[in-house]
């Protein structure tokens, strides 16, 4: 008890002189005042010096120090580290990056980030181990990192990124599971610098495990009331073909979506895979059994610091409230890679407030969606062309698509203003308008000026993620002009017309009857089946069209217009991909109406390769033996065209090699053939054109470039050939 007094006496003395010796030395406490008051000081600006590569907003968005926040050394020292891995993904790992703060007289501070960039080290090489059945150079083309070259200066995804490498793990684990693999895994990624220390050389170690096609599937209803039978309308998965889990997915996500439908948000979709005795072929059996009954307590989403919160949350088809459903969830994922808005995108769950809540959590890192481009090239039919185009897919961070893009040509200028939302109304459908004018001068190919100006109105709906249905509204002025006088110096004279003024090319007179001033106005309708595996680039997978245009809903044409396209792409190896196409088209006046020359097709290389633009079809030879081309109501044609690398080459060219074969025909002249001034010499061939030949396909920073040569093996009399043709930049 004494003890215990005493300490507390002592305790008493010692502070008390702790106080006293403050007052004489200036305070120890007062130095913990001041200390803290340190600890407090707090930031004015943050200031970033030397930085050239990366921008000020993109370090700003690295680091956690931010202005008007209390300094902390801890904290900007963690901000180094934050820099060093920025500069790392913009290909500049050696960067070094120190801090200093500079005190303000006022109080605060500002702080000091110094840069050193050093040099870009790019991916030198990517090197695939294991690799049994698919080639490099296939593979390559399902990464995001490129190896570096001679357009590395106009990029940055030839530089070493964990981030973007984590992400090719999962792009090649997607492309083999989907190519009868499923046991496929990454064993390492190991990455390494070269000799020089100036590049890396990005190893994949792969294994890829035994290919599997599918089996018998059935489905398996642990629900009374839920008849299996009718569920298997859903099944995408059919025996003997190659295995492909992207099919398990989308059938599963139908199934659920048919399930809830029918009053069974809780059911889930299980797919259970048997393989056969052989071990190659694995059989599908999707059990539907009653879930547990969670519901979606929250979506948290974060990382988005310039997408909105609602454009990610809309391509979820669960919100909160609402029975929590993985396949749901799972298609939502799908979706938000698909969008092209973000580099990585994570989802977990998490538990709730209570035992039947789960809290969803979407991590997003966004990604630069604005696109700028200067584009030229030249085209036979409309010479030299320059192109100036901005594009932003996520204009303002509400997931709209905006481009505005100015032409100008030898032979045709024009402007295209074009605006899409995709989620129209709060619904799944792109609802868009397009502002367009377009100017094309009269050349040997086309005897007469046409100045088209006017807008488009449109909508697509999808039906599901392969096949959806468009509609559109259309209205445009057509100016026409013959504004050389080789094409017009027999005007002023009665027929019969002296040879001399017709020798030179006279216009047609059906050309004639077109000069000047009409309104079109159309509506119209598209189908579009679409299964590519690269929109850009495709190597297998299905693009088809069908399209209607009915014109007379005011106006001073009046036509019903159907034209179909199909395009197959397969890989017949590896390397090797095969395309076959078949197009056709059918246009009809009603109302009494004859077709005019700009109502009907004028096709040529876009038909055959090898024959100039307008070079088939019927001709009115009035003008002389070259005739002018008059346009048809029908047409339709095949390609076979096998396309290949250029072996030797990197693959970072985007160059591409490709052997065709093209035959079809366009014939039957819709229009007048007598006029008050005469009548026309009309020759009118269905004969089928053919050609052979070869192209070089280049994806240039500036816009894809084609090169093509054909070869005619069949034509009709007085067809146009052109053997050469070389078109590029980007067009509407």
């Amino acid at each position: 008890m004494r003890s215990d007094v005493l300490k507390s006496k002592l305790r008493a003395v010692f502070f008390a002189l702790f106080l006293a010796s403050g007052m004489i030395l200036g305070s120890p406490a007062l130095h913990f005042e001041a200390a803290f008051a340190q600890s407090q000081t707090i930031i004015h600006r943050v200031v970033f010096e030397n930085n050239k590569k990366v921008t000020d907003e993109q370090l700003t968005q690295a680091i956690e120090s931010k202005p008007q926040t209390a300094f902390k050394d801890q904290t900007a020292a963690a901000d180094v580290e934050r820099l060093r891995q920025a500069y790392a993904r913009a290909g500049r790992s050696a960067a070094s990056i120190s801090y200093r703060t500079v005190p303000l007289d006022g109080g605060g501070l500002d702080l000091v980030f110094t840069v050193s960039e050093g040099d870009k080290i790019g991916v030198d090489e990517i090197v695939f181990v294991g690799n049994d059945n698919f080639s490099a150079y296939r593979l390559k083309r399902q990464l995001a990192t490129l190896e570096s070259g001679w357009l590395s200066w106009l990029r940055t995804t030839d530089t070493y990124d964990p981030e973007r490498i984590a992400g090719d793990e999962e792009r090649l684990r997607r492309f083999y599971v989907n190519h009868g693999y499923p046991d496929f895994r990454v064993v390492s990624v190991v990455p390494t610098l070269n000799e020089k220390q100036d590049g890396y050389i990005i190893t994949f170690n792969l294994e890829e495990g035994q290919y599997h096609t599918f089996g018998a599937s059935t489905v398996e209803s642990q629900i009374p009331e839920v008849n299996g039978d009718q569920l298997s309308r859903n099944i995408r998965t059919s025996a003997g073909s190659t295995y492909d889990a992207e099919n398990v997915d989308k059938t599963v996500e139908a199934m659920t979506d048919d399930l809830a439908r029918s009053g069974y948000p809780f059911a889930q979709v299980r797919p259970r895979g048997a393989r056969d005795a052989e071990g190659n072929g694995i059989g599908i059996t999707y059990v539907v059994e009653e879930g547990a009954r969670v519901y979606i307590e929250r979506i948290n989403i974060s990382g988005n610091t310039r997408t909105r919160d609602y454009v990610v949350r809309r391509e979820f088809d669960v919100a909160e409230g609402d029975p929590y459903n993985k396949a749901m969830i799972d298609r939502a994922v799908r979706r938000l890679r698909n969008l092209g808005y973000f580099e990585n995108v994570r989802v977990t769950n998490s538990p709730g407030s209570a035992p039947d809540r789960v809290v969803i959590n979407v991590e997003v890192t966004d990604q630069a969606t604005g696109e700028f481009s200067v584009g030229g090239g030249y085209s036979t039919g409309d010479g030299f062309i320059g192109e100036v185009s901005l594009a932003e897919r996520n204009f303002l961070g509400r997931g709209q698509y905006v481009k505005v893009s100015a032409q100008y040509g030898q032979r045709t200028r024009g402007f295209q203003f074009s605006f899409t939302e995709p989620y129209f109304l709060g619904q799944r459908i792109a609802a868009g308008f397009d502002i367009f004018s377009k100017s094309t001068d009269a050349s040997s190919y086309t005897y007469y000026k046409n100045v088209t100006t006017g807008g488009t109105l449109r909508a697509t709906f999808p039906i599901n993620d392969d096949l959806s249905f468009g509609v559109r509204y259309s209205a445009y002025q057509q100016r026409v002009s013959i504004p050389d006088e080789r094409y017009d110096d027999c005007q002023t004279i009665s027929p019969p017309f002296p040879t001399d003024c017709l020798d030179n090319g006279e216009a047609s007179l059906a050309i004639k009857e077109i000069v000047g001033t009409r309104w079109v106005s159309l509506i119209g309708y598209t189908v579009a089946y679409n299964t590519l595996d690269d929109p850009k680039n495709p190597s297998e997978g299905i693009f088809a069209t069908f399209k209607q245009d009915l014109a007379g809903l005011g106006g001073d044409s009046k036509f019903l217009r159907t034209t179909v396209d199909a395009r197959y792409y397969y890989p017949i190896s590896d390397d090797l991909t095969l395309l076959v196409r078949g197009q056709g088209g059918h246009i009809v006046g009603w109302g009494g109406e004859d077709l005019l020359v700009i109502d009907q097709f004028n096709l040529g290389p876009d038909l055959v390769r090898g024959f100039a633009p307008g070079g088939i079809g019927p001709r009115d030879l009035t003008g002389g033996s070259k005739g002018n081309a008059l346009g048809g109501t029908i047409y339709y044609g095949g390609t076979l065209e096998l396309q290949f690398p250029i072996f030797g080459l990197p693959r970072e060219l985007g160059l591409r090699g490709a052997l065709f074969a093209d035959a079809g025909t366009l014939y039957d002249y819709g229009g007048q053939t007598s006029f008050p001034t005469g009548e026309i010499d009309l020759v009118d061939s269905s004969k089928i054109r053919s050609s052979v030949g070869a192209s070089l396909l280049w994806a240039s920073p500036l816009g894809p470039l084609r090169f093509d040569y054909g070869y005619v093996i069949s034509k009709a009399t007085y067809d146009r050939e052109q053997a050469f043709r070389f078109s590029g930049g980007t067009s509407f």
